[in-house]
């Protein structure tokens, strides 16, 4: 992806930020089809020091994606945040020189790791209470993966694994 150096972030607490208030990611693999794009919320797990920044969902059984990439090949998730467009109305210049174009301003991240898929329905409910967790932390009343009947929920954790996991983030 194109950067202009004075857009860039760097900064990797702007960058966590970003992907925790917008976890719904586009996930792009490459399989023996070529390019494939899914949309799939993933959880920034906690980060300590000096360690790498660990992503991670689960898909449908159904879904080809873990069975389709291709092995030892980098994974794209990207975060979308805020976008808009911009007037060229909107520059003070426009009045002065006309010398005005518009524009998108829009913030994204692009997470870059290999793809690990983990068939583990134990692993997959952590990462299900997590996401929930984070995401519920806003109502009043959060709701939790507790709150269902573990037979309801064990029963669709089983049907809906595996998870996937992108280990590594390099924005």
């Amino acid at each position: 992806m194109y950067r202009s150096d004075h857009f860039e972030e760097i900064r990797p607490e702007v960058l966590r930020d970003l992907i925790r208030r917008h976890p719904l990611a586009t996930l792009v693999t490459l399989g023996a089809n070529g390019l494939e794009a899914n949309h799939i919320p993933l959880y920034l797990s906690s980060v300590t020091e000096g360690a790498l920044d660990v992503l991670q969902g689960h898909v449908a059984r159904a879904n080809p994606v873990w069975r389709d990439m291709l092995p030892n090949t980098e994974a794209l998730a990207i975060f979308h945040g805020l976008q808009s467009y911009i007037s060229p109305s909107w520059y003070e210049t426009k009045a002065e020189t006309g010398k005005v174009v518009p524009t998108w301003n829009y913030a994204v991240v692009h997470a870059y790791g290999p793809l690990q898929v983990k068939d583990d329905p134990e692993w997959v409910r952590e990462q299900m209470v997590a996401l929930t967790r984070q995401e519920e932390s806003g109502f009043a009343v959060p709701w939790s993966v507790a709150d269902a009947p573990q037979e309801f929920t064990g029963r669709g954790i089983d049907a809906s694994p595996p998870a996937l996991r992108l280990p590594t983030i390099r924005a």
